[in-house]
């Protein structure tokens, strides 16, 4: 019997139907054992020695694979054809090692598609595990433990609230956190643009002003509204004629097949997807057989491959749309590990696979490789110059034709930027030509500052950069969502104050390691390892000799001296030059105090010298309160039915309204979408919860209040979300009734006593047949088998939960959960001596 080793059951069930009877294929689940999570699992003393630990959740698989390896002749290690899967095999290899269950004759062998094709050519060309892949995993590993568990403890004691930090996490957070510092730096200007609008023959365009009075005109030219609405008469008095017609033939090449990176960025700008749904998407994709291997910096696709695609060209257009030779695109990848295939169909005749995000993600795969072999589109860019009787005012139109679409046809690439002027439809116009004006706008405009990162933008610059690797960046983006550095709003990254506060701490004190140049020469080094060419050793001494001092220095110094570096390193940003030429730092409460960076138990803020006379606050991420600063207390007015004060106020967490002084004081925060603040307003957020009045088929009253996730609507232990502020005090009991039942429908959690109802009956368990159901409970959804339950990570939407999922989660849980219904074994008489305690399954590599 051969014994066949993958990383997941349902790629072992795949696999398991182009083999043979000779052949057993199990899956190890992902990776077997890690780095312990505590010191001295890496000593850099003993040539960077390293202790494994195996998963107490895959002991059952861990068993099962050295049960089946002890009766095998063979054993194919059949992990994905990266780094990670070479590193995940020689696990397993070590592991069996260790229990001596490890056959004589252990292979690898790596397919790049879950075919029989490849799994069959790929089980006749076995080799060894390649050792260069093995020290590259082993380097990463060992350096991202060392940055992590030497740094993170550094913030916690010396920066409040902080997480944790990681080697490329802090990086791209440093990204994103500049990104929001060049926002608030950025002054917008005002300009003005003068458009007329035209038609010719039924088609009507538009021609913006580039020349007036002879000079010629650039996007700030016109900067205010008198002379925007002197150039807009001139243009309207003016009667313009076609001065030149100016067409260049132009051509667009398709983009090669998806790469990792390439595809999340697409998926993120056309699907919406993150970059961990795509993954986790393309994952299950691959599995199927139904796509090659998605972790790949390769563009090139197999030359059978590219036959097939100009076939399935040649089948759905006519013979133009198939470009004489085979198109052939050069990765720019050095890394050896990488250099498989593109993302592709494995059979283009499939133009869909599965449904929801899975037919989505699959279809847009297809159409890119397809289109790769397309081709190219012919297109002719136009440039229109229309000049009134005396030649000083001339307005200028652009845009394009497309004489034969090529592989537009199927696929265009998205971009981050909108609103090209190229692109517009226009008339055909020649010289002397008059079209009929139909009128002229003015338009006031205003620079904008830099777009926030998406996905795909933050993918994309990090690729730019060199920091960290395609197959790394869902996780490093989950990670830094999960700590809570960032949050996303309509697709874009907003910095939280404690990422800022990371980002600012690791700026001044370990500047060298959130240096761009200096993470992507780190990356380099480890792609060198991964190519032979560097000793995994050597690179870890090298970065060791100078982080280590370094933390030790910074963990030597006090919290009051960090905080007040931090308040030097960031004055410019926090107390910014003011145009009056006043103190900046100048308390605006008491007029007396200076202000200053303080820390305190739950994170840093800005606070008056003067405290406790003074108590002025303001929060750490608000840069010198240019954007809404709390100046201390200001009166809203009195109450009318207390006769009580009422305050806006500054507080640590944010601004919020106050009613009277001391113990007694109502508070109240200020939701963002609150709009305009006045004494009305206020009253009203003070008074909350709102009865909105009986149930009328329960008797019980609905209210409606702000809660610490928004606003809600709640009736008998039941709750409904609000979408705004506004709706807490605008909605009646028609609306309440519909929606308090809508959510009841969508799974609330159900009364005690009452039987709680599935959100989806998955189906049946694929191993036990035991029914799966998607359930919300207390703490959140989770998959259930009616013996076992497994709560869902936060990474995965309910919505896309597949069965395979659902049945791989609970079979872990299972896994890690001791077996019910085994009793303890009866206590052993005392024996004369004691047996020594077994250890952990703990290795030294």
């Amino acid at each position: 019997m051969q014994l066949v080793i993958v990383e997941s059951p349902a790629k072992a069930k795949t696999i398991e139907k182009y083999l043979g009877r000779d052949y057993r294929v199990l899956a190890s689940y992902g990776h077997v054992r890690d780095l312990p999570p505590k010191d001295g699992s890496v000593n850099p003393d003993e040539g960077f020695a390293m202790e494994w630990e195996n998963y107490a959740d895959k002991a059952k698989q861990l068993r099962a694979i050295a049960d089946e390896a002890k009766h095998a002749e063979r054993l194919i290690l059949a992990t994905d054809p990266d780094r990670e899967g070479e590193a995940i095999s020689w696990h397993v290899q070590e592991v069996l090692r260790g229990r001596k269950a490890l056959p004589k004759d252990v292979q690898r062998v790596t397919f790049n598609a879950i075919t029989k094709q490849a799994v069959t050519e790929a089980m006749a060309r076995p080799r060894e595990l390649d050792q260069d892949l093995i020290d590259a995993y082993k380097a990463r590993r060992a350096l991202d433990y060392l940055v992590g568990f030497t740094l993170s403890p550094v913030l916690w004691r010396k920066l409040p609230g902080a997480k944790s930090a990681g080697r490329v996490q802090s990086v791209a957070l440093r990204l994103i956190v500049e990104r929001e510092r060049e926002i608030e730096r950025f002054k917008a200007q005002e300009y003005w643009s003068v458009t007329a609008r035209f038609e010719q023959d039924g088609t009507p365009f538009q021609a913006r002003l580039s020349t007036w009075n002879g000079d010629k005109l650039d996007r700030l030219s016109i900067g205010d509204q008198g002379t925007a609405m002197r150039a807009k008469a001139d243009v309207e008095a003016g009667r313009f004629s076609v001065q030149s017609v100016e067409t260049r033939p132009a051509t667009r090449n398709p983009p090669p097949p998806f790469t990792t990176s390439t595809l999340q960025q697409e998926a993120a700008r056309k699907l919406g997807f993150s970059a961990d749904h795509t993954m986790r998407i393309a994952q299950q994709l691959y599995e199927d057989g139904a796509i090659t291997y998605m972790r790949t910096d390769g563009v090139q696709m197999d030359g059978s491959a590219i036959s097939a695609a100009r076939r399935a060209v040649a089948d759905r257009y006519d013979a133009h749309y198939v470009p004489d030779k085979p198109r052939q695109y050069q990765t720019k990848a050095k890394n050896a590990q990488e250099a498989h295939e593109a993302i592709r169909p494995t059979d283009f005749g499939r133009d869909r696979v599965g449904s929801g995000d899975h037919a989505r993600l699959y279809e847009l795969i297809w159409k890119r490789a397809l289109a790769s072999q397309m081709a190219s589109a012919r297109l002719e860019r136009t440039t229109i110059d229309l000049a009134d009787g005396t030649g000083r005012h001339v307005l200028r139109a652009t845009g394009q034709v497309v004489l034969f679409p090529g592989y537009l046809a199927l696929y265009e690439e998205g971009r981050d930027d909108e609103g090209d002027e190229d692109s517009r439809r226009l008339p055909r116009l020649r010289e002397g030509d008059a079209p009929a004006k139909q009128g002229v706008d003015a338009e006031q405009h205003f620079t904008q500052p830099p777009p926030r990162f998406s996905e795909a933008s933050l993918v994309k610059r990090m690729e730019e950069l060199g920091i960290g690797r395609p197959s790394t960046y869902a996780s490093i983006i989950k990670t830094l969502k999960d700590r809570e550095y960032v949050r996303t709003e309509k697709n874009r990254f907003f910095a939280e104050e404690s990422g800022r506060l990371v980002t600012a701490f690791l700026e001044r004190f370990f500047e060298r390691y959130v240096a761009y140049d200096y993470t992507a020469e780190l990356e380099d080094e480890l792609d060198e390892v991964s190519g032979g060419r560097a000793q995994w050793q050597a690179v870890l001494d090298a970065f060791w000799r100078d982080f280590k001092p370094r933390t030790a220095d910074v963990m030597e110094q006090k919290p009051s001296d960090i905080t007040a570096a931090l308040d030097q390193f960031l004055e410019p940003f926090l107390f910014p030059e003011r145009a009056d030429g006043a103190d900046p730092r100048l308390c605006p409460n008491c007029n007396e105090g200076r202000l200053s960076l303080r820390g305190g138990r739950f994170g840093v803020f800005i606070a008056c010298s003067n405290y406790p006379e003074c108590k002025f606050t303001r929060r750490f991420a608000q840069a010198g309160g240019a954007a809404g600063e709390d100046t201390g207390p200001e009166t809203l007015g009195v109450d009318p039915a207390t006769g009580l004060l009422v305050e806006r106020k500054a507080g640590r967490f944010g601004p919020y309204i106050q009613l009277g002084e001391g113990k007694d004081a109502k508070r109240a925060s200020i939701p963002k979408d609150a709009g305009e603040l006045d004494l009305e307003l206020a009253l009203k957020l003070l008074s909350l919860p709102r009865t909105i009045g009986k149930h009328p088929e329960t008797g019980e009253e609905i209210t409606a209040s702000i809660g610490r996730y928004g606003p809600y609507l709640a009736h008998s232990g039941k709750y409904a979300r609000l979408t705004s502020t506004a709706e807490v005090f605008e909605t009646g009991m028609n609306a309440a009734v519909v929606k308090l039942a809508e959510a009841a429908a969508s799974g609330g959690r159900p009364q005690r006593g009452q039987a709680r109802e599935p959100l989806r009956v998955l189906g049946a368990h694929p191993r036990t047949e035991a029914e799966i159901k998607l359930m919300e409970g207390r703490y959140g959804p989770y998959v259930t088998d009616g013996t076992t339950n497994a709560t869902l990570p936060k990474t995965v939407e309910p919505a896309q939960l597949t069965l395979e999922e659902a049945a791989q989660l609970l079979d872990a849980r299972a896994a890690a959960a001791p077996a019910k219904g085994k009793k303890k074994a009866p206590a052993k008489k005392a024996a004369p001596k004691k047996a020594a305690a077994k250890k952990p399954a703990v290795k030294k590599s």
